[in-house]
């Protein structure tokens, strides 16, 4: 039964729709939306339609960014030379919250998961293969998530890093396994990434 009318019910499906969001928190956030000003109405509405038309992939590391080359890739502060491979732009975001990471990343969107149909074309390992070959990085860490499918990304890189004489290592296990890099505290991060073995 439509409790609420055809336009409610139309946001409340929307928003339930988002990762996370159940039916509960669809309709607060609905109930919250209907009651704030309508400027701030507009101006959500327009950051979420400006983001989807916006937002691009990093030439250079394939994060999400409003530029061609995101901020990290483009700072001269950063070396350049040691390179993090992360597996989704939220992994990226966690580490950059720990504060203490000066290199720059490699985004892989995905891991490889045959079970899932997703192999390594299906992921930026080309690119990331690319970028080696281009620029001169002297260390390669991988940091994808200590899952089945995350190490076995880690070790599929490895071997076809290591004929390069790139010095590849592994964030340590202070993530947990099956462990989500993005709900990770800063501090166990940064011990992992303290603690990286050499692979």
């Amino acid at each position: 039964m439509d409790v609420y009318g055809g336009q409610v019910s139309k946001l409340i499906e929307e928003l339930s729709r988002l990762p996370g969001v159940g039916g509960k928190t669809a309709q607060r956030l609905a109930f919250y939306i209907i009651n704030m000003p309508e400027d701030r109405v507009k101006s959500l509405s327009d950051a979420i339609v400006d983001a989807k038309r916006n937002i691009k992939y990093c030439k250079k590391c394939y994060t999400i960014t409003d530029r061609d080359i995101c901020p990290i890739c483009a700072s001269d502060n950063r070396e350049h030379n040691l390179i993090m491979v992360v597996e989704n732009p939220r992994d990226m975001a966690a580490y950059e919250r720990t504060g203490s990471f000066k290199g720059v990343y490699h985004v892989l969107h995905g891991v490889i998961n045959p079970a899932m149909g997703i192999g390594a074309n299906d992921i930026k390992l080309k690119e990331l293969i690319l970028r080696l070959e281009q620029d001169d990085v002297t260390e390669l860490i991988i940091a994808t998530n200590s899952s089945v499918e995350g190490e076995a990304t880690a070790m599929y890189i490895s071997k076809l890093v290591k004929p390069s004489g790139i010095k590849t290592s592994r964030i340590a296990s202070g993530v947990p396994v099956g462990g989500d890099l993005e709900c990770i505290d800063e501090v166990t991060l940064l011990r992992a990434l303290e603690g990286r073995t050499l692979i």
